[in-house]
């Protein structure tokens, strides 16, 4: 875990071993109610295995960040991401899979 790292754990996150994570990463596990907006929703993160979230990525509520998955710098994290791949941007999407036997298991 890099410096300057934000995470607004309420909803709960759970970063399993070797994970990395760069500077200026958000992690964010709660948001409000579009229609009572004093009402706070959370929802968990999960970071996997060996994955990689790059400087100043935006990690949202209730996504997962699958095993040895990428997430580029600066990208926003809307959606689960699976096992394996790179996903890039805002939002962040699938640009590439990672050969999983490369990985030492």
């Amino acid at each position: 875990m890099n410096s300057n790292g934000l995470m607004m754990a309420r909803g709960g996150v759970t970063i399993e071993d070797n994970a990395a994570i760069a500077a200026n990463v958000q992690i964010l596990t709660n948001n409000h109610d579009p229609y009572e907006r004093e009402v706070l929703l959370c929802k968990p993160v999960l970071i996997k295995k060996g994955a990689w979230i790059g400087a100043g990525a935006t990690i949202l509520p209730g996504v997962t960040v699958g095993k040895y998955a990428i997430v580029g710098a600066a990208s926003v994290v809307t959606k689960d991401v699976p096992n394996y791949v790179v996903v890039v941007g805002n939002p962040a999407k699938v640009v590439k899979m990672l050969d999983k036997d490369r990985f030492a298991e």
